[in-house]
């Protein structure tokens, strides 16, 4: 058996867990197929002569063609991002073919929550969370693929894991009033809708110096244009990120349905202590 022959077999004997590993990667299933695709273009070119095991090779391939496609992916997101208001002084199917049960699978494998949360992780969270617990990856053939220790791969999948359950116990605040005043409050601060501004705001609302409904409605109007509705330690809120990071939150006081207060927060230290889950958007939102 030649070499090549070799590699094809391996391949086709692999070829559904690849598509698999894939497709909870990228949870896109043309996204998955061309991974897969590429991966075997990179395979078939390798030298084969020190693999002595085919699948975790085959494995640490695909996961990094997926892991530099969501690098690529995370990439134009934020190229595409707007910039922040200047702040106070203060088994997979072909393309466009997914099959209901594949959906299904990876909802049930990956865990519901992770639907929500999956585009806020970093690439080598997700990567890291995946592996390990879906396809039960070590940890220190995950640390391989990313160039990490088995420790720090560890504590990637420990923070991802962290995120999704948070992000299920926090369902509810998701869906609360206080969402929905905050995300009306981004929606007219985008649209520059001054009346809209006035009608979710105290009178004696209060954002750094800035003070009373009119003031902060002017300061707000056509803002905040790459804000994200978010939920920061399970509270509605908004975040501006730069580079995939945290750059400034934005969190909201209200009472009687009334915000009577924003506090916007750009210490770095204090960003990176907070739990953050940027939630999409709603209809008030894509207005």
């Amino acid at each position: 058996m030649t070499e090549q022959d070799w590699v094809s077999e391996r391949f086709a004997e692999h070829q559904d867990r690849l598509k698999a590993v894939a497709y909870r990667m990228l949870g896109s299933p043309s996204e998955a197929e061309d991974a897969v695709q590429e991966a075997w273009l990179r395979v078939s070119r390798a030298d084969t002569s020190q693999v002595e095991n085919p699948a975790g090779w085959l494995t640490t391939v695909v996961a990094r063609v997926c892991l530099n496609m969501l690098d690529a992916r995370r990439s134009r997101r934020e190229d595409s991002a707007g910039a922040l208001p200047p702040e106070p002084d203060a088994g997979i199917h072909p393309p466009g073919h997914a099959d209901p049960e594949d959906e299904a699978l990876l909802a049930d494998s990956v865990g519901v929550a992770l639907m929500v949360v999956l585009d806020t992780l970093t690439p080598a969270e997700r990567l890291a969370f995946v592996l390990h617990d879906v396809f039960a990856v070590s940890f220190g053939e995950i640390g391989a693929i990313i160039d990490r220790s088995p420790v720090a791969a560890r504590q990637l999948a420990s923070r991802a894991r962290r995120r999704v359950q948070g992000a299920a116990g926090a369902s509810d605040a998701a869906r609360s009033a206080k969402r929905e005043i905050v995300e009306a409050f981004l929606a007219a601060s985008r649209s520059g809708d001054f009346a809209a501004l006035l009608e979710l705001l105290d009178p004696d609302a209060v954002v750094g110096e800035v003070r009373g409904d009119h003031a902060v409605a002017a300061f707000f109007a056509g803002r905040a244009q790459a804000a994200r509705l978010a939920l920061v330690d399970g509270v509605p809120a908004a975040v501006w990120s730069h580079l995939g990071r945290p750059k400034a939150v934005f969190m909201f006081t209200i009472e009687d349905e009334k915000i009577t207060r924003i506090d916007i927060d750009t210490d770095l230290d204090r960003l990176r202590d907070l739990d953050i889950v940027v939630l999409p958007a709603g209809d008030k939102e894509r207005r």
